[in-house]
């Protein structure tokens, strides 16, 4: 079995979040998508708050503005070109981590 080292990279950001009129987390796929890395999930949070408070609304067992992570796991030089213009599409709607991973 071989281990490689990679980066995993979470986005942190609300199901209500915008750019430009397009949900947020469409905007990022479709980047990601577009930058070829090898796969993205969003995870969809059932709580949490930050800096903007809570992150969830409950109506009559709707949740509106859940929390939010999308997540990718590629190569470092994928990666890091990344960072700058990911920061700018969530600006200080979210914030982002990166993590060095072994994948087998």
């Amino acid at each position: 079995m071989t281990l490689k080292q990679m980066i995993c990279l979470n986005i942190r950001i609300k199901k209500n979040d915008d750019m430009n009129g397009k949900r947020l987390e469409k905007t990022i796929i479709d980047f990601l998508m577009k930058s070829k890395v090898l796969g993205a999930i969003v995870w969809l949070g059932v709580d949490g708050f930050g800096r903007r408070g809570k992150s969830t609304v409950h109506l009559e067992g709707l949740m509106i503005n859940q929390p939010m992570m999308i997540e990718t796991i590629d190569e470092e030089e994928k990666i890091r070109p990344l960072l700058v213009p990911l920061k700018q599409m969530i600006g200080d709607n979210g914030f982002i981590t990166i993590h060095k991973v072994e994948v087998v």
